[in-house]
C-alpha cells in the first residue's frame, strides 16, 4: 500500500477517476461527488501526468476510455465492489439488517410489488429494502444494484440471469368499465403508454370492431399511471402480466378481450457477476419469482381459456 500511495498524486483521484469513466461524463461525475467540473478534469489531468498515459480521448462528443483507462477502471470498478461487500457485512453484522437493493420499473414496484410488501418485509425482516426505480423503459446498468429486472435473452460473461416469465400482454380493464360501457353504448376508451404502439388494439378481434362508436385515447408516459387509469375504469389498458397480475388475480382489473399477445421478450432479474451474489439477494430473486409464478398460476384458474401459464412459461 506504502508503494500504491507513490503511484497516486491522491487516493481521491481513484474515486473522481471512477465516477468519470462510469458516468462517461465530467460534467455527470462532478454532480455526483459534488464538485464543480473543472475540479474533475484537473483531477483527472493530475493523475494521467502523474501515470504517463492518457486515460481518456476528450472531444467536442464527449470522454471514451482508452486501453489504459479501460483496465485501469476495471480493475478499480473490482476493488470499490470488494470495499462495498466488506462495509456491508461489518453494517449487517452491527445493526442485524441488511441491504438489498432493487432496479425495477415504478409500474411494477406500484402494482405488484407495494401490495404484497407487508408480506416481504414479514419473510424478510432482516433486510433493508431500498429501490432505483425506472419510469420508462426498462433498462440500464445492474452494477450498482443487487437484482435488476430486464428484457433480455439471457446471461453473459458479466451477468447472470433467472427468468420470471416471457412476456406477454392482454387488454385489461376494470368491471366498472364494462358495465358503464354497456349502460352508455359509448365506444371504448384506449389508454395507452406514450411512444408504443397506438393500434395495439387491432391485435384483438374483440377490439377490432367497435360498433357502439369511435374510439378515445388517453396517453400517459408513465405505465404506473396507465394501470391506475385502468383501474379507476378510465379505459381500456395493454396490460403487461408482469405488472397487473396481481390486480387480475383479485378481480380489480378484468380480461378486456380473450386472447393474448405475445412477444419473443424474457423478463428476467439480472445480477452482476462482479458484485458477490449475498444469501439475502438470492432469497429475495427467488421469491419474486415464486410469487410471480403463483399469480400466474392463479390466473390459469380464474381464466383457463387464455392459456396464460403455457404463454409465460
Amino acid at each position: 500500500m506504502t508503494q500504491l500511495r507513490r503511484m497516486l498524486p491522491s487516493s481521491n483521484a481513484l474515486f473522481v477517476f471512477e465516477a468519470a469513466a462510469r458516468c462517461g461524463s465530467f460534467t455527470r461525475a462532478a454532480a455526483e461527488l459534488n464538485v464543480t467540473q473543472p475540479a474533475v478534469s484537473r483531477m483527472l489531468g493530475r493523475l494521467e501526468s502523474h501515470l504517463g498515459v492518457r486515460l481518456f480521448d476528450r472531444s467536442a462528443a464527449g470522454i471514451v476510455l482508452t486501453e489504459d483507462g479501460r483496465s485501469l477502471y476495471r480493475r478499480i470498478a473490482e476493488g470499490f465492489r470488494g470495499i462495498e461487500a466488506a462495509i456491508r457485512e461489518i453494517e449487517a453484522r452491527r445493526t442485524g439488517t441488511e441491504t438489498v437493493t432493487l432496479s425495477l420499473s415504478t409500474a411494477f414496484t406500484t402494482h405488484w410489488l407495494m401490495p404484497r410488501i407487508n408480506r416481504l418485509q414479514k419473510e424478510f425482516p432482516s433486510v433493508d429494502l431500498r429501490f432505483q426505480l425506472i419510469a420508462g423503459p426498462l433498462q440500464g446498468p445492474v452494477d450498482d444494484v443487487d437484482l435488476g429486472m430486464r428484457f433480455v435473452d439471457g446471461g453473459d460473461a458479466r451477468h447472470e440471469t433467472s427468468l420470471v416469465m416471457r412476456e406477454i400482454m392482454l387488454p385489461i380493464c376494470s368491471p366498472a368499465y364494462i358495465e358503464r360501457r354497456k349502460a352508455t353504448g359509448d365506444g371504448n376508451t384506449i389508454i395507452n403508454l406514450a411512444g408504443s404502439d397506438p393500434g395495439w388494439p387491432d391485435s384483438f378481434e374483440d377490439l377490432r370492431d367497435d360498433r357502439a362508436g369511435p374510439r378515445s385515447t388517453l396517453s400517459f408516459s408513465d405505465y404506473a399511471i396507465v394501470v391506475q387509469a385502468a383501474l379507476l375504469g378510465q379505459g381500456i389498458a395493454l396490460g403487461w402480466a408482469t405488472v397487473s397480475s396481481h390486480w387480475l388475480g383479485t378481480g380489480a382489473l378484468v380480461p378486456a378481450a380473450r386472447s393474448l399477445m405475445r412477444t419473443g421478450r424474457l423478463c428476467q432479474l439480472v445480477h452482476s457477476r462482479a458484485r458477490p451474489m449475498r444469501t439475502a439477494v438470492a432469497e429475495i430473486r427467488d421469491w419474486i419469482i415464486a410469487q410471480s409464478r403463483s399469480d400466474i398460476e392463479a390466473l390459469d384458474g380464474l381464466y383457463p381459456g387464455l392459456g396464460i401459464g403455457a404463454a409465460a412459461f
